[in-house]
This record gives C-alpha cells, structure tokens and sequence, in this order.
C-alpha cells in the first residue's frame, strides 16, 4: 500500500448470516481526496463506512486507515485512530438535550479536555469556519433549521481536527439552496484544512461538485471506482439508470467541481 493512502479496503466480504452485503471489494483512497459512496438501498454503503470507521468489522478482509490496520478482533480500536476521524452522521444526529456550544464540545470533553477558555475558543473557532457566530452557541436543536443542524454537526465532527471525515448523506433533507450552501462550504473547508472525505450520498450535485473519486456498490460488488468519469462510462444496469437520466444529464453537462 502506498504510503499517501487514508484509506485501504482489500478483499473486503460482509456477511450477517446467510444475507451477503459485500463480495471482495477492494479499493485505496489517497489523503486529501474526497470520495463519493453511491449505490441503491441495501446495498452496504453505510455498512462500508462503518467499517472505515472501526465501528463493524467486516466478515473477512483487511480495512488500514491513515496506514493502520484496523483490529476489530481485539475489540480496542486505537483511540489515536478514532481521534483521527470525524463523523457527520445522517441528519445531523445532534443531541437534543444539549445547546449548540455543548453539542460541539462534547467530543473535546469525552477526551477529557476541561479548561472552559480553551474550550469555548475551540468552539468559537469552529463555528466560524462554519458560518455560524457565537450568538448561535446558546441555540438547543428544535430552534435551528436543517442547513444550521448541518453546520453545527459539521462543527462537532471538526473539531477534533481529523485528518478523515466520514459523512452520511450530508445534504439529505436540504433545500437546494441550503444544500449547494453546504457543498460550497465543505468544498472551500477541504480547500483550507486538507483532510479526506468519505461521504454517503445520493445528491448528483455533490457527486459533480465535491468528489474526486466515486466508489459505485451494486450486487454486492463495487462496479466502478475512480473519477466521475469512470462511473459515467459504467456498462451496469444500476449505474446507467443513476447516472443517465435527464436530471442526471442537467447536472453534468458542465463539469465544474472542487477539484477542478
């Protein structure tokens, strides 16, 4: 494996009984890239990131992250590893008990950081790379809107400062205004810290404008993985339903992205 990969999957199956999600699929994601997960219902996409993550293993195979193989088996992923890894889960997943400014320091407090002053900068610091300010830190969950629950997760999962960020349909449930919000934000955080993404979406938008690689589950394998490009060239029945449709086609006409 070359040693500038973030992320290498190699010969990965899972199985949860005799239902078979993945079948060998291999694939090595270079640091800084931004990779898009695309495949119909059920067809493991989460259940590969959750892999990534060290969440799950997978039934046989070998999962490195940032040059680490993951051991699912000893049941002690590496805290250093986790520190590594930012995560935006499917609807911003904030806790609804907690205000903003709380939601946001909870990571910083469960690796037992305790200065207040440190932690309030921190969590100023990341509100603003979001484009939030800190009259927003006293907000609880019900008084934000979607585009503001996103941010603020967006927030949370950062300010670790990982080096992956995992994102789970990061622009489900937006307007299209509030979603080519987030992707412009994202693009231009990318642009600033460097760090690699790994994203669940369904959003062609933020296939053509946020991600250098597209990975394509389809039938338990992975079809196509590489620029948009090469999934665009996929023969699979899957993927020229996804790709070329007439909103599809709309949105690739002109290839402008943040790689570009």
């Amino acid at each position: 494996m070359n040693d500038v990969n973030a992320i290498h999957m190699e010969n990965i199956w899972t199985q949860f009984g005799d239902n078979v999600i993945h079948e060998n699929i291999s694939f090595s994601l270079s640091k800084t890239e931004i990779l898009g997960l695309v495949g119909a219902s059920g067809s493991g996409k989460t259940t590969l990131m959750r892999e990534m993550i060290g969440l799950q293993a997978p039934t046989k195979g070998r999962v490195m992250v940032m040059g680490q193989t993951l051991d699912y088996e000893s049941g002690n992923i590496s805290g250093q590893m986790l520190s590594q890894c930012g995560v935006l889960f499917q609807k911003g997943a904030l806790f609804s008990s907690l205000n903003v400014f709380d939601n946001i320091a909870f990571p910083l407090r469960e690796i037992g950081v305790k200065d207040f002053e440190w932690i309030s900068h921190l969590v100023a610091l990341k509100l603003a790379m979001v484009g939030l300010s800190a009259k927003d830190e006293m907000l609880m969950p019900a008084e934000l809107s979607g585009g503001m629950i996103k941010r603020v997760a967006l927030a949370r999962a950062l300010i670790l400062e990982p080096a992956l960020l995992f994102l789970d349909e990061p622009t489900s449930g937006l307007d299209p205004i509030a979603s080519q919000g987030f992707v412009d934000l994202l693009c231009e955080l990318h642009h600033d810290l460097g760090f690699t993404v790994v994203m669940v979406t369904h959003d062609l938008n933020v296939l053509n404008d946020l991600c250098s690689k597209v990975a394509v589950l389809a039938e338990k394998k992975l079809i196509a993985y590489g620029p948009l490009e090469v999934a665009l060239k996929c023969s699979h029945t899957f993927a020229r339903q996804f790709f070329h449709n007439k909103h599809a086609e709309k949105v690739f006409m002109n290839r402008e992205h943040c790689f570009g």
